[in-house]
């Protein structure tokens, strides 16, 4: 009896175990989904980013009325909402300086 008791826990661990595969499996493949989905979404948003930073700066002119050159400009937004147009070294010399002030500040 104590035997046969012992096989049914085991059987039911069994069991158990292969239902918990199951549902995790099934978990998996909808993660799966949602990851596919998401990442579909994110490709969409930048399509449409790159879009705007294009017709945003087909629109843009400098002092002489000649086209700002995307290449040499970057768009900036701050917190408070002002949008910018700042020269791509700029933002590059400043990043280089937030780098560099990260690691001291930890």
């Amino acid at each position: 009896v104590a035997a046969q008791n012992c096989r049914k826990r085991k059987l039911n661990a069994i069991l158990n175990l292969e239902e918990d595969v199951c549902n995790l499996q099934t978990q998996k493949e909808s993660l799966k989904k949602e990851h596919s989905q998401h990442s579909r979404s994110i490709s969409r948003m930048k399509q449409k980013l790159n879009n705007l930073y294009r017709d945003i700066f087909s629109r843009l002119r400098d002092d002489q009325g000649r086209p700002v050159n995307p290449c040499q400009y970057v768009i900036h937004c701050s917190s408070e909402g002002s949008v910018f147009i700042i020269p791509k070294h700029l933002v590059k010399s400043e990043q280089k300086r937030d780098n560099e002030k990260e690691p001291k500040q930890q």
